[in-house]
């Protein structure tokens, strides 16, 4: 018998306690520009018009996920344009998108005179007067957190924006920025694939109130059973390189799918909603943001939000995937560090 409940609207969620509330599923746009072969408008502007009638709120973006050109962020707004005060946007700060990017992508730039000018930035690009959450995307060790936390406090006081993120950051920063400015979302890489996030950086943001947003909630499309060897993936999808997709790790983590898929058939459900709803079931703090160009995905995403999951489903797993993927999520050069 299936877990899966027959309404679609997905519950809503507080992320953090600065009275941020969210569906329990948002939707990630990086995948509609970049990172997986060629972009997609149509189909992804299709994707988040569903997406906001199944009641997903949250939509991510971010300055990198254009390239510096607004592409994205764009896309988004052109999206949300006659909804946009039923949705909750998300983008981010932290690149030097003015000089070209070198071997292992672009440089860290997180100086206040950077966020306030990608600010201003993405107000335009997605046509709006403020943004809901400002992240800095990653740790910028040339800079203190105190500075940024400074920084988006003042335009949280400006009303440019109304909560501040962390993308990627480890204890000791997420300890030194929510103690300038309360940080009211971390968002880090998280799923059955990948889980260095349970033993230090979890405990801290619940210690703090911090809510949490996993992306690549499916491992890069690996968790949506739907997957080929890294040779079959155009030089421009990230699968190309992700050591996830190499040999030896891609049989090892193909066969833990079709375990997995066994579990979901038990259920009446996909291995993808399986994914989800584990996640789900890690905290009712948690609100992963799937990323397609797809409105079937997009459904069938949303509907995770209601699947139960029984303790013996749970059980069987972390069974099945004891530490995650085998294979890295990123390599050496570019790997975020706590």
């Amino acid at each position: 018998m299936t877990q899966q409940d027959n309404t679609t609207t997905p519950p809503k969620r507080a992320l953090g306690t600065q009275g941020l509330q969210v569906g329990a599923i948002g939707l990630g746009t990086m995948g509609m520009t970049m990172a997986y072969g060629a972009g997609d408008e149509s189909g992804g502007i299709a994707a988040i018009r569903r997406a906001h009638e199944l009641g997903v709120t949250l939509f991510d973006t971010a300055e990198l996920y254009g390239m510096g050109t607004g592409s994205n962020e764009q896309l988004l707004g052109r999206a949300v344009e006659g909804i946009r005060d039923e949705v909750v946007l998300a983008t981010k700060f932290g690149f030097d998108m003015g000089t070209p990017p070198g071997p292992d992508g672009f440089a860290l730039n997180s100086r206040p005179d950077n966020i306030r000018q990608v600010a201003d930035n993405s107000l335009r690009h997605l046509g709006t007067d403020h943004v809901d959450v400002l992240y800095q995307h990653r740790v910028d060790p040339e800079v203190p957190i105190e500075d940024v936390a400074g920084t988006v406090g003042e335009l949280i006081a400006a009303g440019k924006v109304r909560y501040f993120g962390l993308s990627e950051a480890g204890p000791d920063i997420i300890r030194r920025a929510h103690a300038v400015h309360p940080v009211s979302v971390l968002q880090t890489e998280y799923s059955v694939f990948e889980r260095a996030v349970e033993p230090d950086v979890l405990p801290v943001v619940r210690e703090l109130g911090i809510g949490f947003v996993p992306y690549s909630p499916l491992g890069r499309g690996f968790l949506t059973g739907s997957v080929k060897p890294a040779a079959e993936y155009p030089a421009d999808d990230m699968r190309s390189w992700d050591e996830r997709w190499q040999p030896g790790n891609y049989e090892e983590n193909l066969t833990a799918i079709r375990e997995l898929t066994a579990v979901a058939g038990t259920k009446g459900i996909t291995v993808t909603q399986l994914a989800l709803a584990w996640l789900l079931a890690q905290g009712d703090d948690i609100v992963p943001i799937p990323g397609t160009r797809s409105p079937e995905r997009v459904a069938e995403n949303t509907a995770a939000a209601h699947i139960a999951l029984t303790p013996q489903d749970l059980a069987r797993i972390r069974e099945i995937l004891p530490r995650g993927s085998a294979g890295s999520r990123y390599p050496e050069s570019v790997m975020p560090t706590w």
